[in-house]
Formats: structure tokens, C-alpha cells, sequence
């Protein structure tokens, strides 16, 4: 592929890229200590139109919201809001969705001191009234400062 063509092909990928329906607003850094509990609160920023399975939804076939944590903590409960029912064209009965701007707060421990970054998982599966985006999983990352 030439460069030129690279160049005009260029906009769009980034376009892609930046085309997240979902998105995780500014993570506040945590500290506290070794083995004692620390919120995690996660700001979720859903685009107008879509919704997410909620983290029960109805049906088996149906993925998730998900939110887990690497091995560097325990994680104590994962907190999300109440699940709105729906209905859409394209299901017999209401599902379990959360639609707009929400947060899910987490309570782990952390199980060494130290200036550390947590990684987390986001796994969702937004949705409009017509079609299903591919599943996603999103890094979380939480700077944090266990003594």
C-alpha cells in the first residue's frame, strides 16, 4: 500500500478507534492498606441510543456486564446499579439493561504494599434498537498506593 493511500485511510482508522460507545470517565487514584477494603468507583459514559446487558441478564445466550480484577487484589463485591427492563423490537419480553451514565463500585483489598497500578477488565456488549456491536473489553487502570 502506498503512503499516500495510508494517509487518506488514516482518518478512518482513528475514527474507529475513537468510536467507542462506552467509555470510563476519570479514575480518582487510591490509597489505603494492605488487606483492608478500598472503593473503586468507575464512572460509565454509554452513548445515547444503546444500552448494555446488565450484569443479570434475562436470557442464558445474553452477555454480561463484567467487571474483574487482577490477581494483585481481592476483590471483596462488585456493586452495580439497579438494571432497567426494556423492551426492544427485537425480543419477545423486556431485558435487563443499563442505559445512559452510570457507575459501578467496586471493594477490593489490596494484597501487597506499594506504589502499584491496578488492572481491571471491563467486558460489555453494547446494543441499539437495530444490532449488536461485537463483545468489548476494556482495561481499567487505577494508580494506587497501598502502605
Amino acid at each position: 500500500m502506498t503512503l499516500k493511500r495510508c494517509l487518506v485511510l488514516l482518518p478512518l482508522v482513528l475514527a474507529a478507534q475513537s468510536n467507542d460507545v462506552l467509555r470510563i470517565g476519570p479514575i480518582s487514584p487510591l490509597s489505603g492498606k494492605r488487606g483492608e477494603p478500598v472503593s473503586v468507583k468507575l464512572d460509565l459514559r454509554l452513548s445515547n441510543g444503546y444500552h448494555l446487558n446488565s450484569n443479570k441478564p434475562e436470557d442464558p445466550y445474553l452477555i454480561p456486564l463484567r467487571l474483574t480484577w487482577s490477581d494483585a487484589v481481592e476483590t471483596v463485591e462488585v456493586k452495580f446499579p439497579e438494571a432497567k427492563h426494556e423492551r426492544y423490537a427485537f425480543s419477545e419480553k423486556p431485558l435487563s439493561v443499563f442505559t445512559g451514565d452510570f457507575f459501578i463500585v467496586s471493594t477490593i483489598k489490596p494484597k501487597a504494599p506499594g506504589f502499584t497500578v491496578l488492572s481491571g477488565k471491563l467486558r460489555y456488549q453494547a446494543c441499539n434498537h437495530n444490532a449488536c456491536l461485537p463483545p468489548k473489553t476494556l482495561d481499567v487502570k487505577v494508580p494506587a498506593d497501598f502502605r
